[in-house]
């Protein structure tokens, strides 16, 4: 195709349109002089270092696709470490070889783009769902265990039985689906990565409704975290329901 007599903007449209451009056509814009087409043809090489990045979080995945499993759900959870709020965990089957650009960690994400990530993940999920447990089962449970009830409540909410599940670090003894545990499976797994920015988000939104609940102790900011401004808050206010009592730095020593 004779690419140079192609308008630049033309060129623009194929390619946010997602047009599968051949070796050969990258070859030809390569050497097209024009400058808006050679930042297309830069834009075009970093999509496919992306999609070379996100191709690698499903090896796991495909080793299992490889062996007849299918519907393979991502576990993953968030909240463990805060004085209060809920855990929450999601859970995510994704189609095959999905491709999510910045599928990632939800803690190497800024806030605004795993929001957007988890748009994209609910759209392109085969089903996704959340589960949680609040501090008052935490401080009953422990938060292991709550971690696990977590777990557990979110693959039951799923719509789409899984049939392997690759979870983040934990191991769910009492559910009879096959399973792996993956150490940091969160920043190694596609389907792990895509559970924890969705039990991330929602868990955000329920410390910002409870930051309109409990006036005065920043929970929309810290989001219940161990921060300098959370224990101030809890020397001059005390603690409200959503603390968890047998945490240190509530719990009075």
């Amino acid at each position: 195709m004779n690419w140079h007599k192609v308008p630049e903007r033309e060129i623009k449209k194929l390619f946010h349109q997602g047009y599968d451009f051949s070796p050969e056509d990258i070859k030809e814009l390569r050497q097209d002089i024009r400058v808006g087409v050679q930042n297309i043809v830069r834009r075009w090489d970093k999509l496919q270092k992306e999609k070379e990045r996100v191709a690698k979080l499903f090896h796991y995945e495909r080793e299992l696709y490889e062996n007849g499993f299918r519907l393979i759900a991502g576990v993953d959870e968030a909240g463990r470490g805060p004085l209060a709020g809920p855990v929450v965990a999601g859970a995510v089957i994704l189609p095959r070889e999905c491709f999510i650009p910045g599928l990632n960690d939800s803690k190497k994400i800024s806030e605004s783009k795993r929001y957007h990530l988890a748009e994209e993940i609910k759209k392109k999920a085969v089903a996704w769902s959340v589960g949680a447990v609040g501090a008052y089962d935490i401080d009953r449970l422990n938060i292991l265990q709550a971690t696990c009830l977590a777990m557990k409540r979110a693959i039951k909410n799923l719509s789409i039985q899984p049939e392997y599940l690759l979870i983040d670090a934990v191991y769910l003894r009492e559910v009879s689906i096959p399973q792996t545990a993956i150490i940091k499976g969160d920043a190694q797994c596609a389907s792990i990565a895509a559970a924890s920015i969705l039990a991330k988000c929602h868990r955000d939104n329920l410390m910002k409704i409870y930051d309109s609940r409990f006036p005065g102790y920043g929970f929309a900011r810290h989001k219940g975290y161990p921060t300098t401004e959370h224990f101030n808050y809890l020397l001059h206010n005390g603690e409200t329901s959503i603390h968890r009592k047998t945490f240190k730095g509530v719990i009075k020593e």
